[in-house]
């Protein structure tokens, strides 16, 4: 989703190739004719669902890193490795299509209209399915998608070796939920939002209740950005009354990061809570399904509101300072503004202690009566 290790996003860093560029990027770089090709969406890269006329699988996505993360080739060959890595674990992740001269990513001059920068280039494996945004969530893959959330950060963790995974330690990476506090040089984005109030509150919280918990939380690998639109799913099932889903797809490694494992499962329930009618019941299932793997601490239960509230005011914030960097941007790059302000100020509304009780008891009842082993479809 983000840019960077440092927290000073930068200008004119988004590439803004066209798609016969890409057609022939894709041609010169990886061999590969292409018969059709259409720009994605992205926060600050660029990405195209391309067809190529090869034999096998002959779709891809097309990833030009933006010019600043594309300074740093070891995390993005440590995103990528992941990515092959979870592969190969049975994850439904994508891999690269390697470059002519067998690499995995090519660091390629382009956007010559804003100087000579050079943007990180990969090819990778199309997914198939529906982003999680795209339907109507239940408790079924709300628990899916804890559980999920749970296992790729414990093999991470646990099996993952590279020479790369040391630039995973990102310091003062903005989208780190441990970097809540950085958001105070943000704020000035918001303008005189009248929800600004509310987002002050959170930073002020997170220092003070948050900020000197994490030493006791469970390091782990993140990959710190499972959003409704980086979780593909398809159905498993034919009903239309109670459809069965099974994540077919993970996207979108770049905020990957060494963190917590209580951060990823905070990062699930924020953004599961985007889109649905009844936000706050969202949590518990989650939370059952990532402990079904990965039992949460009382402190790092404690923790998970402020965390929760955390990503939201991160989502929100750094939203409304890149649109002013990208306004032609604005639509995706503000999509969880469009109801993330009015779920945060429900949080604080209802309450810590209220919101708890609905995440706990949800996922308690999972205690007394676990999901069923879920059917997969063909």
């Amino acid at each position: 989703m983000s840019s960077g290790n440092d927290c000073q996003p930068q200008t004119l860093t988004k590439p803004t190739l066209g798609e016969k560029e890409a057609a022939e990027l894709v041609e010169r770089v990886f061999g590969l004719k292409v018969s059709w090709v259409r720009p994605l969406p992205s926060y600050d890269d660029q990405n195209f669902h391309v067809r190529v006329s090869a034999e096998g699988t002959d779709e891809y996505v097309l990833k030009i890193t933006n010019s600043e993360d594309s300074q740093e080739p070891d995390l993005i060959e440590a995103q990528t490795q992941a990515m092959m890595f979870l592969s190969a674990e049975g994850f439904p992740s994508a891999t690269p299509y390697l470059t002519k001269d067998g690499n995995i990513m090519s660091l390629e001059l382009g956007d010559t209209r804003h100087g000579s920068k050079k943007y990180m280039v990969r090819l990778l494996t199309y997914l198939p399915g529906i982003p999680v945004a795209k339907i109507a969530t239940n408790a079924q893959i709300l628990y899916e998608i804890g559980k999920l959330a749970a296992r790729l950060d414990k093999v991470l963790s646990e099996k993952f070796q590279h020479p790369s995974v040391k630039s995973l330690h990102r310091g003062q990476f903005i989208w780190n939920l441990a970097n809540v506090p950085l958001l105070d040089q943000y704020i000035y984005a918001l303008g005189q939002n009248k929800y600004r109030a509310v987002v002050e509150q959170v930073i002020e919280q997170f220092k003070g209740k948050v900020i000197p918990k994490l030493s006791s939380f469970r390091a782990c690998i993140n990959h710190g950005d499972l959003n409704d639109h980086n979780i593909l799913v398809d159905s498993s099932s034919a009903s239309l009354e109670n459809p069965q889903y099974r994540v077919s797809g993970i996207l979108d490694f770049s905020d990957m990061s060494y963190g917590y494992y209580v951060f990823e499962v905070a990062i699930a329930i924020m953004y599961m809570m985007i889109e649905s009618p009844d936000p706050l019941s969202i949590g518990g299932h989650v939370l059952a399904g990532f402990e079904s793997v990965v039992p949460l601490t009382v402190e790092e239960r404690g923790a998970l509101f402020l965390l929760v509230s955390g990503r939201f005011a991160q989502s929100l914030v750094i939203a409304a300072h890149t649109a002013l960097l990208y306004p032609e941007n604005k639509e995706y790059l503000t999509i969880t503004a469009k109801t993330g302000w009015k779920h945060l100020m429900t949080m604080f509304e209802v309450g810590q202690e209220a919101v708890e009780k609905t995440w706990f008891e949800t996922a308690q009842a999972y205690m007394h009566h676990p999901p069923a082993p879920q059917v997969r479809g063909r």
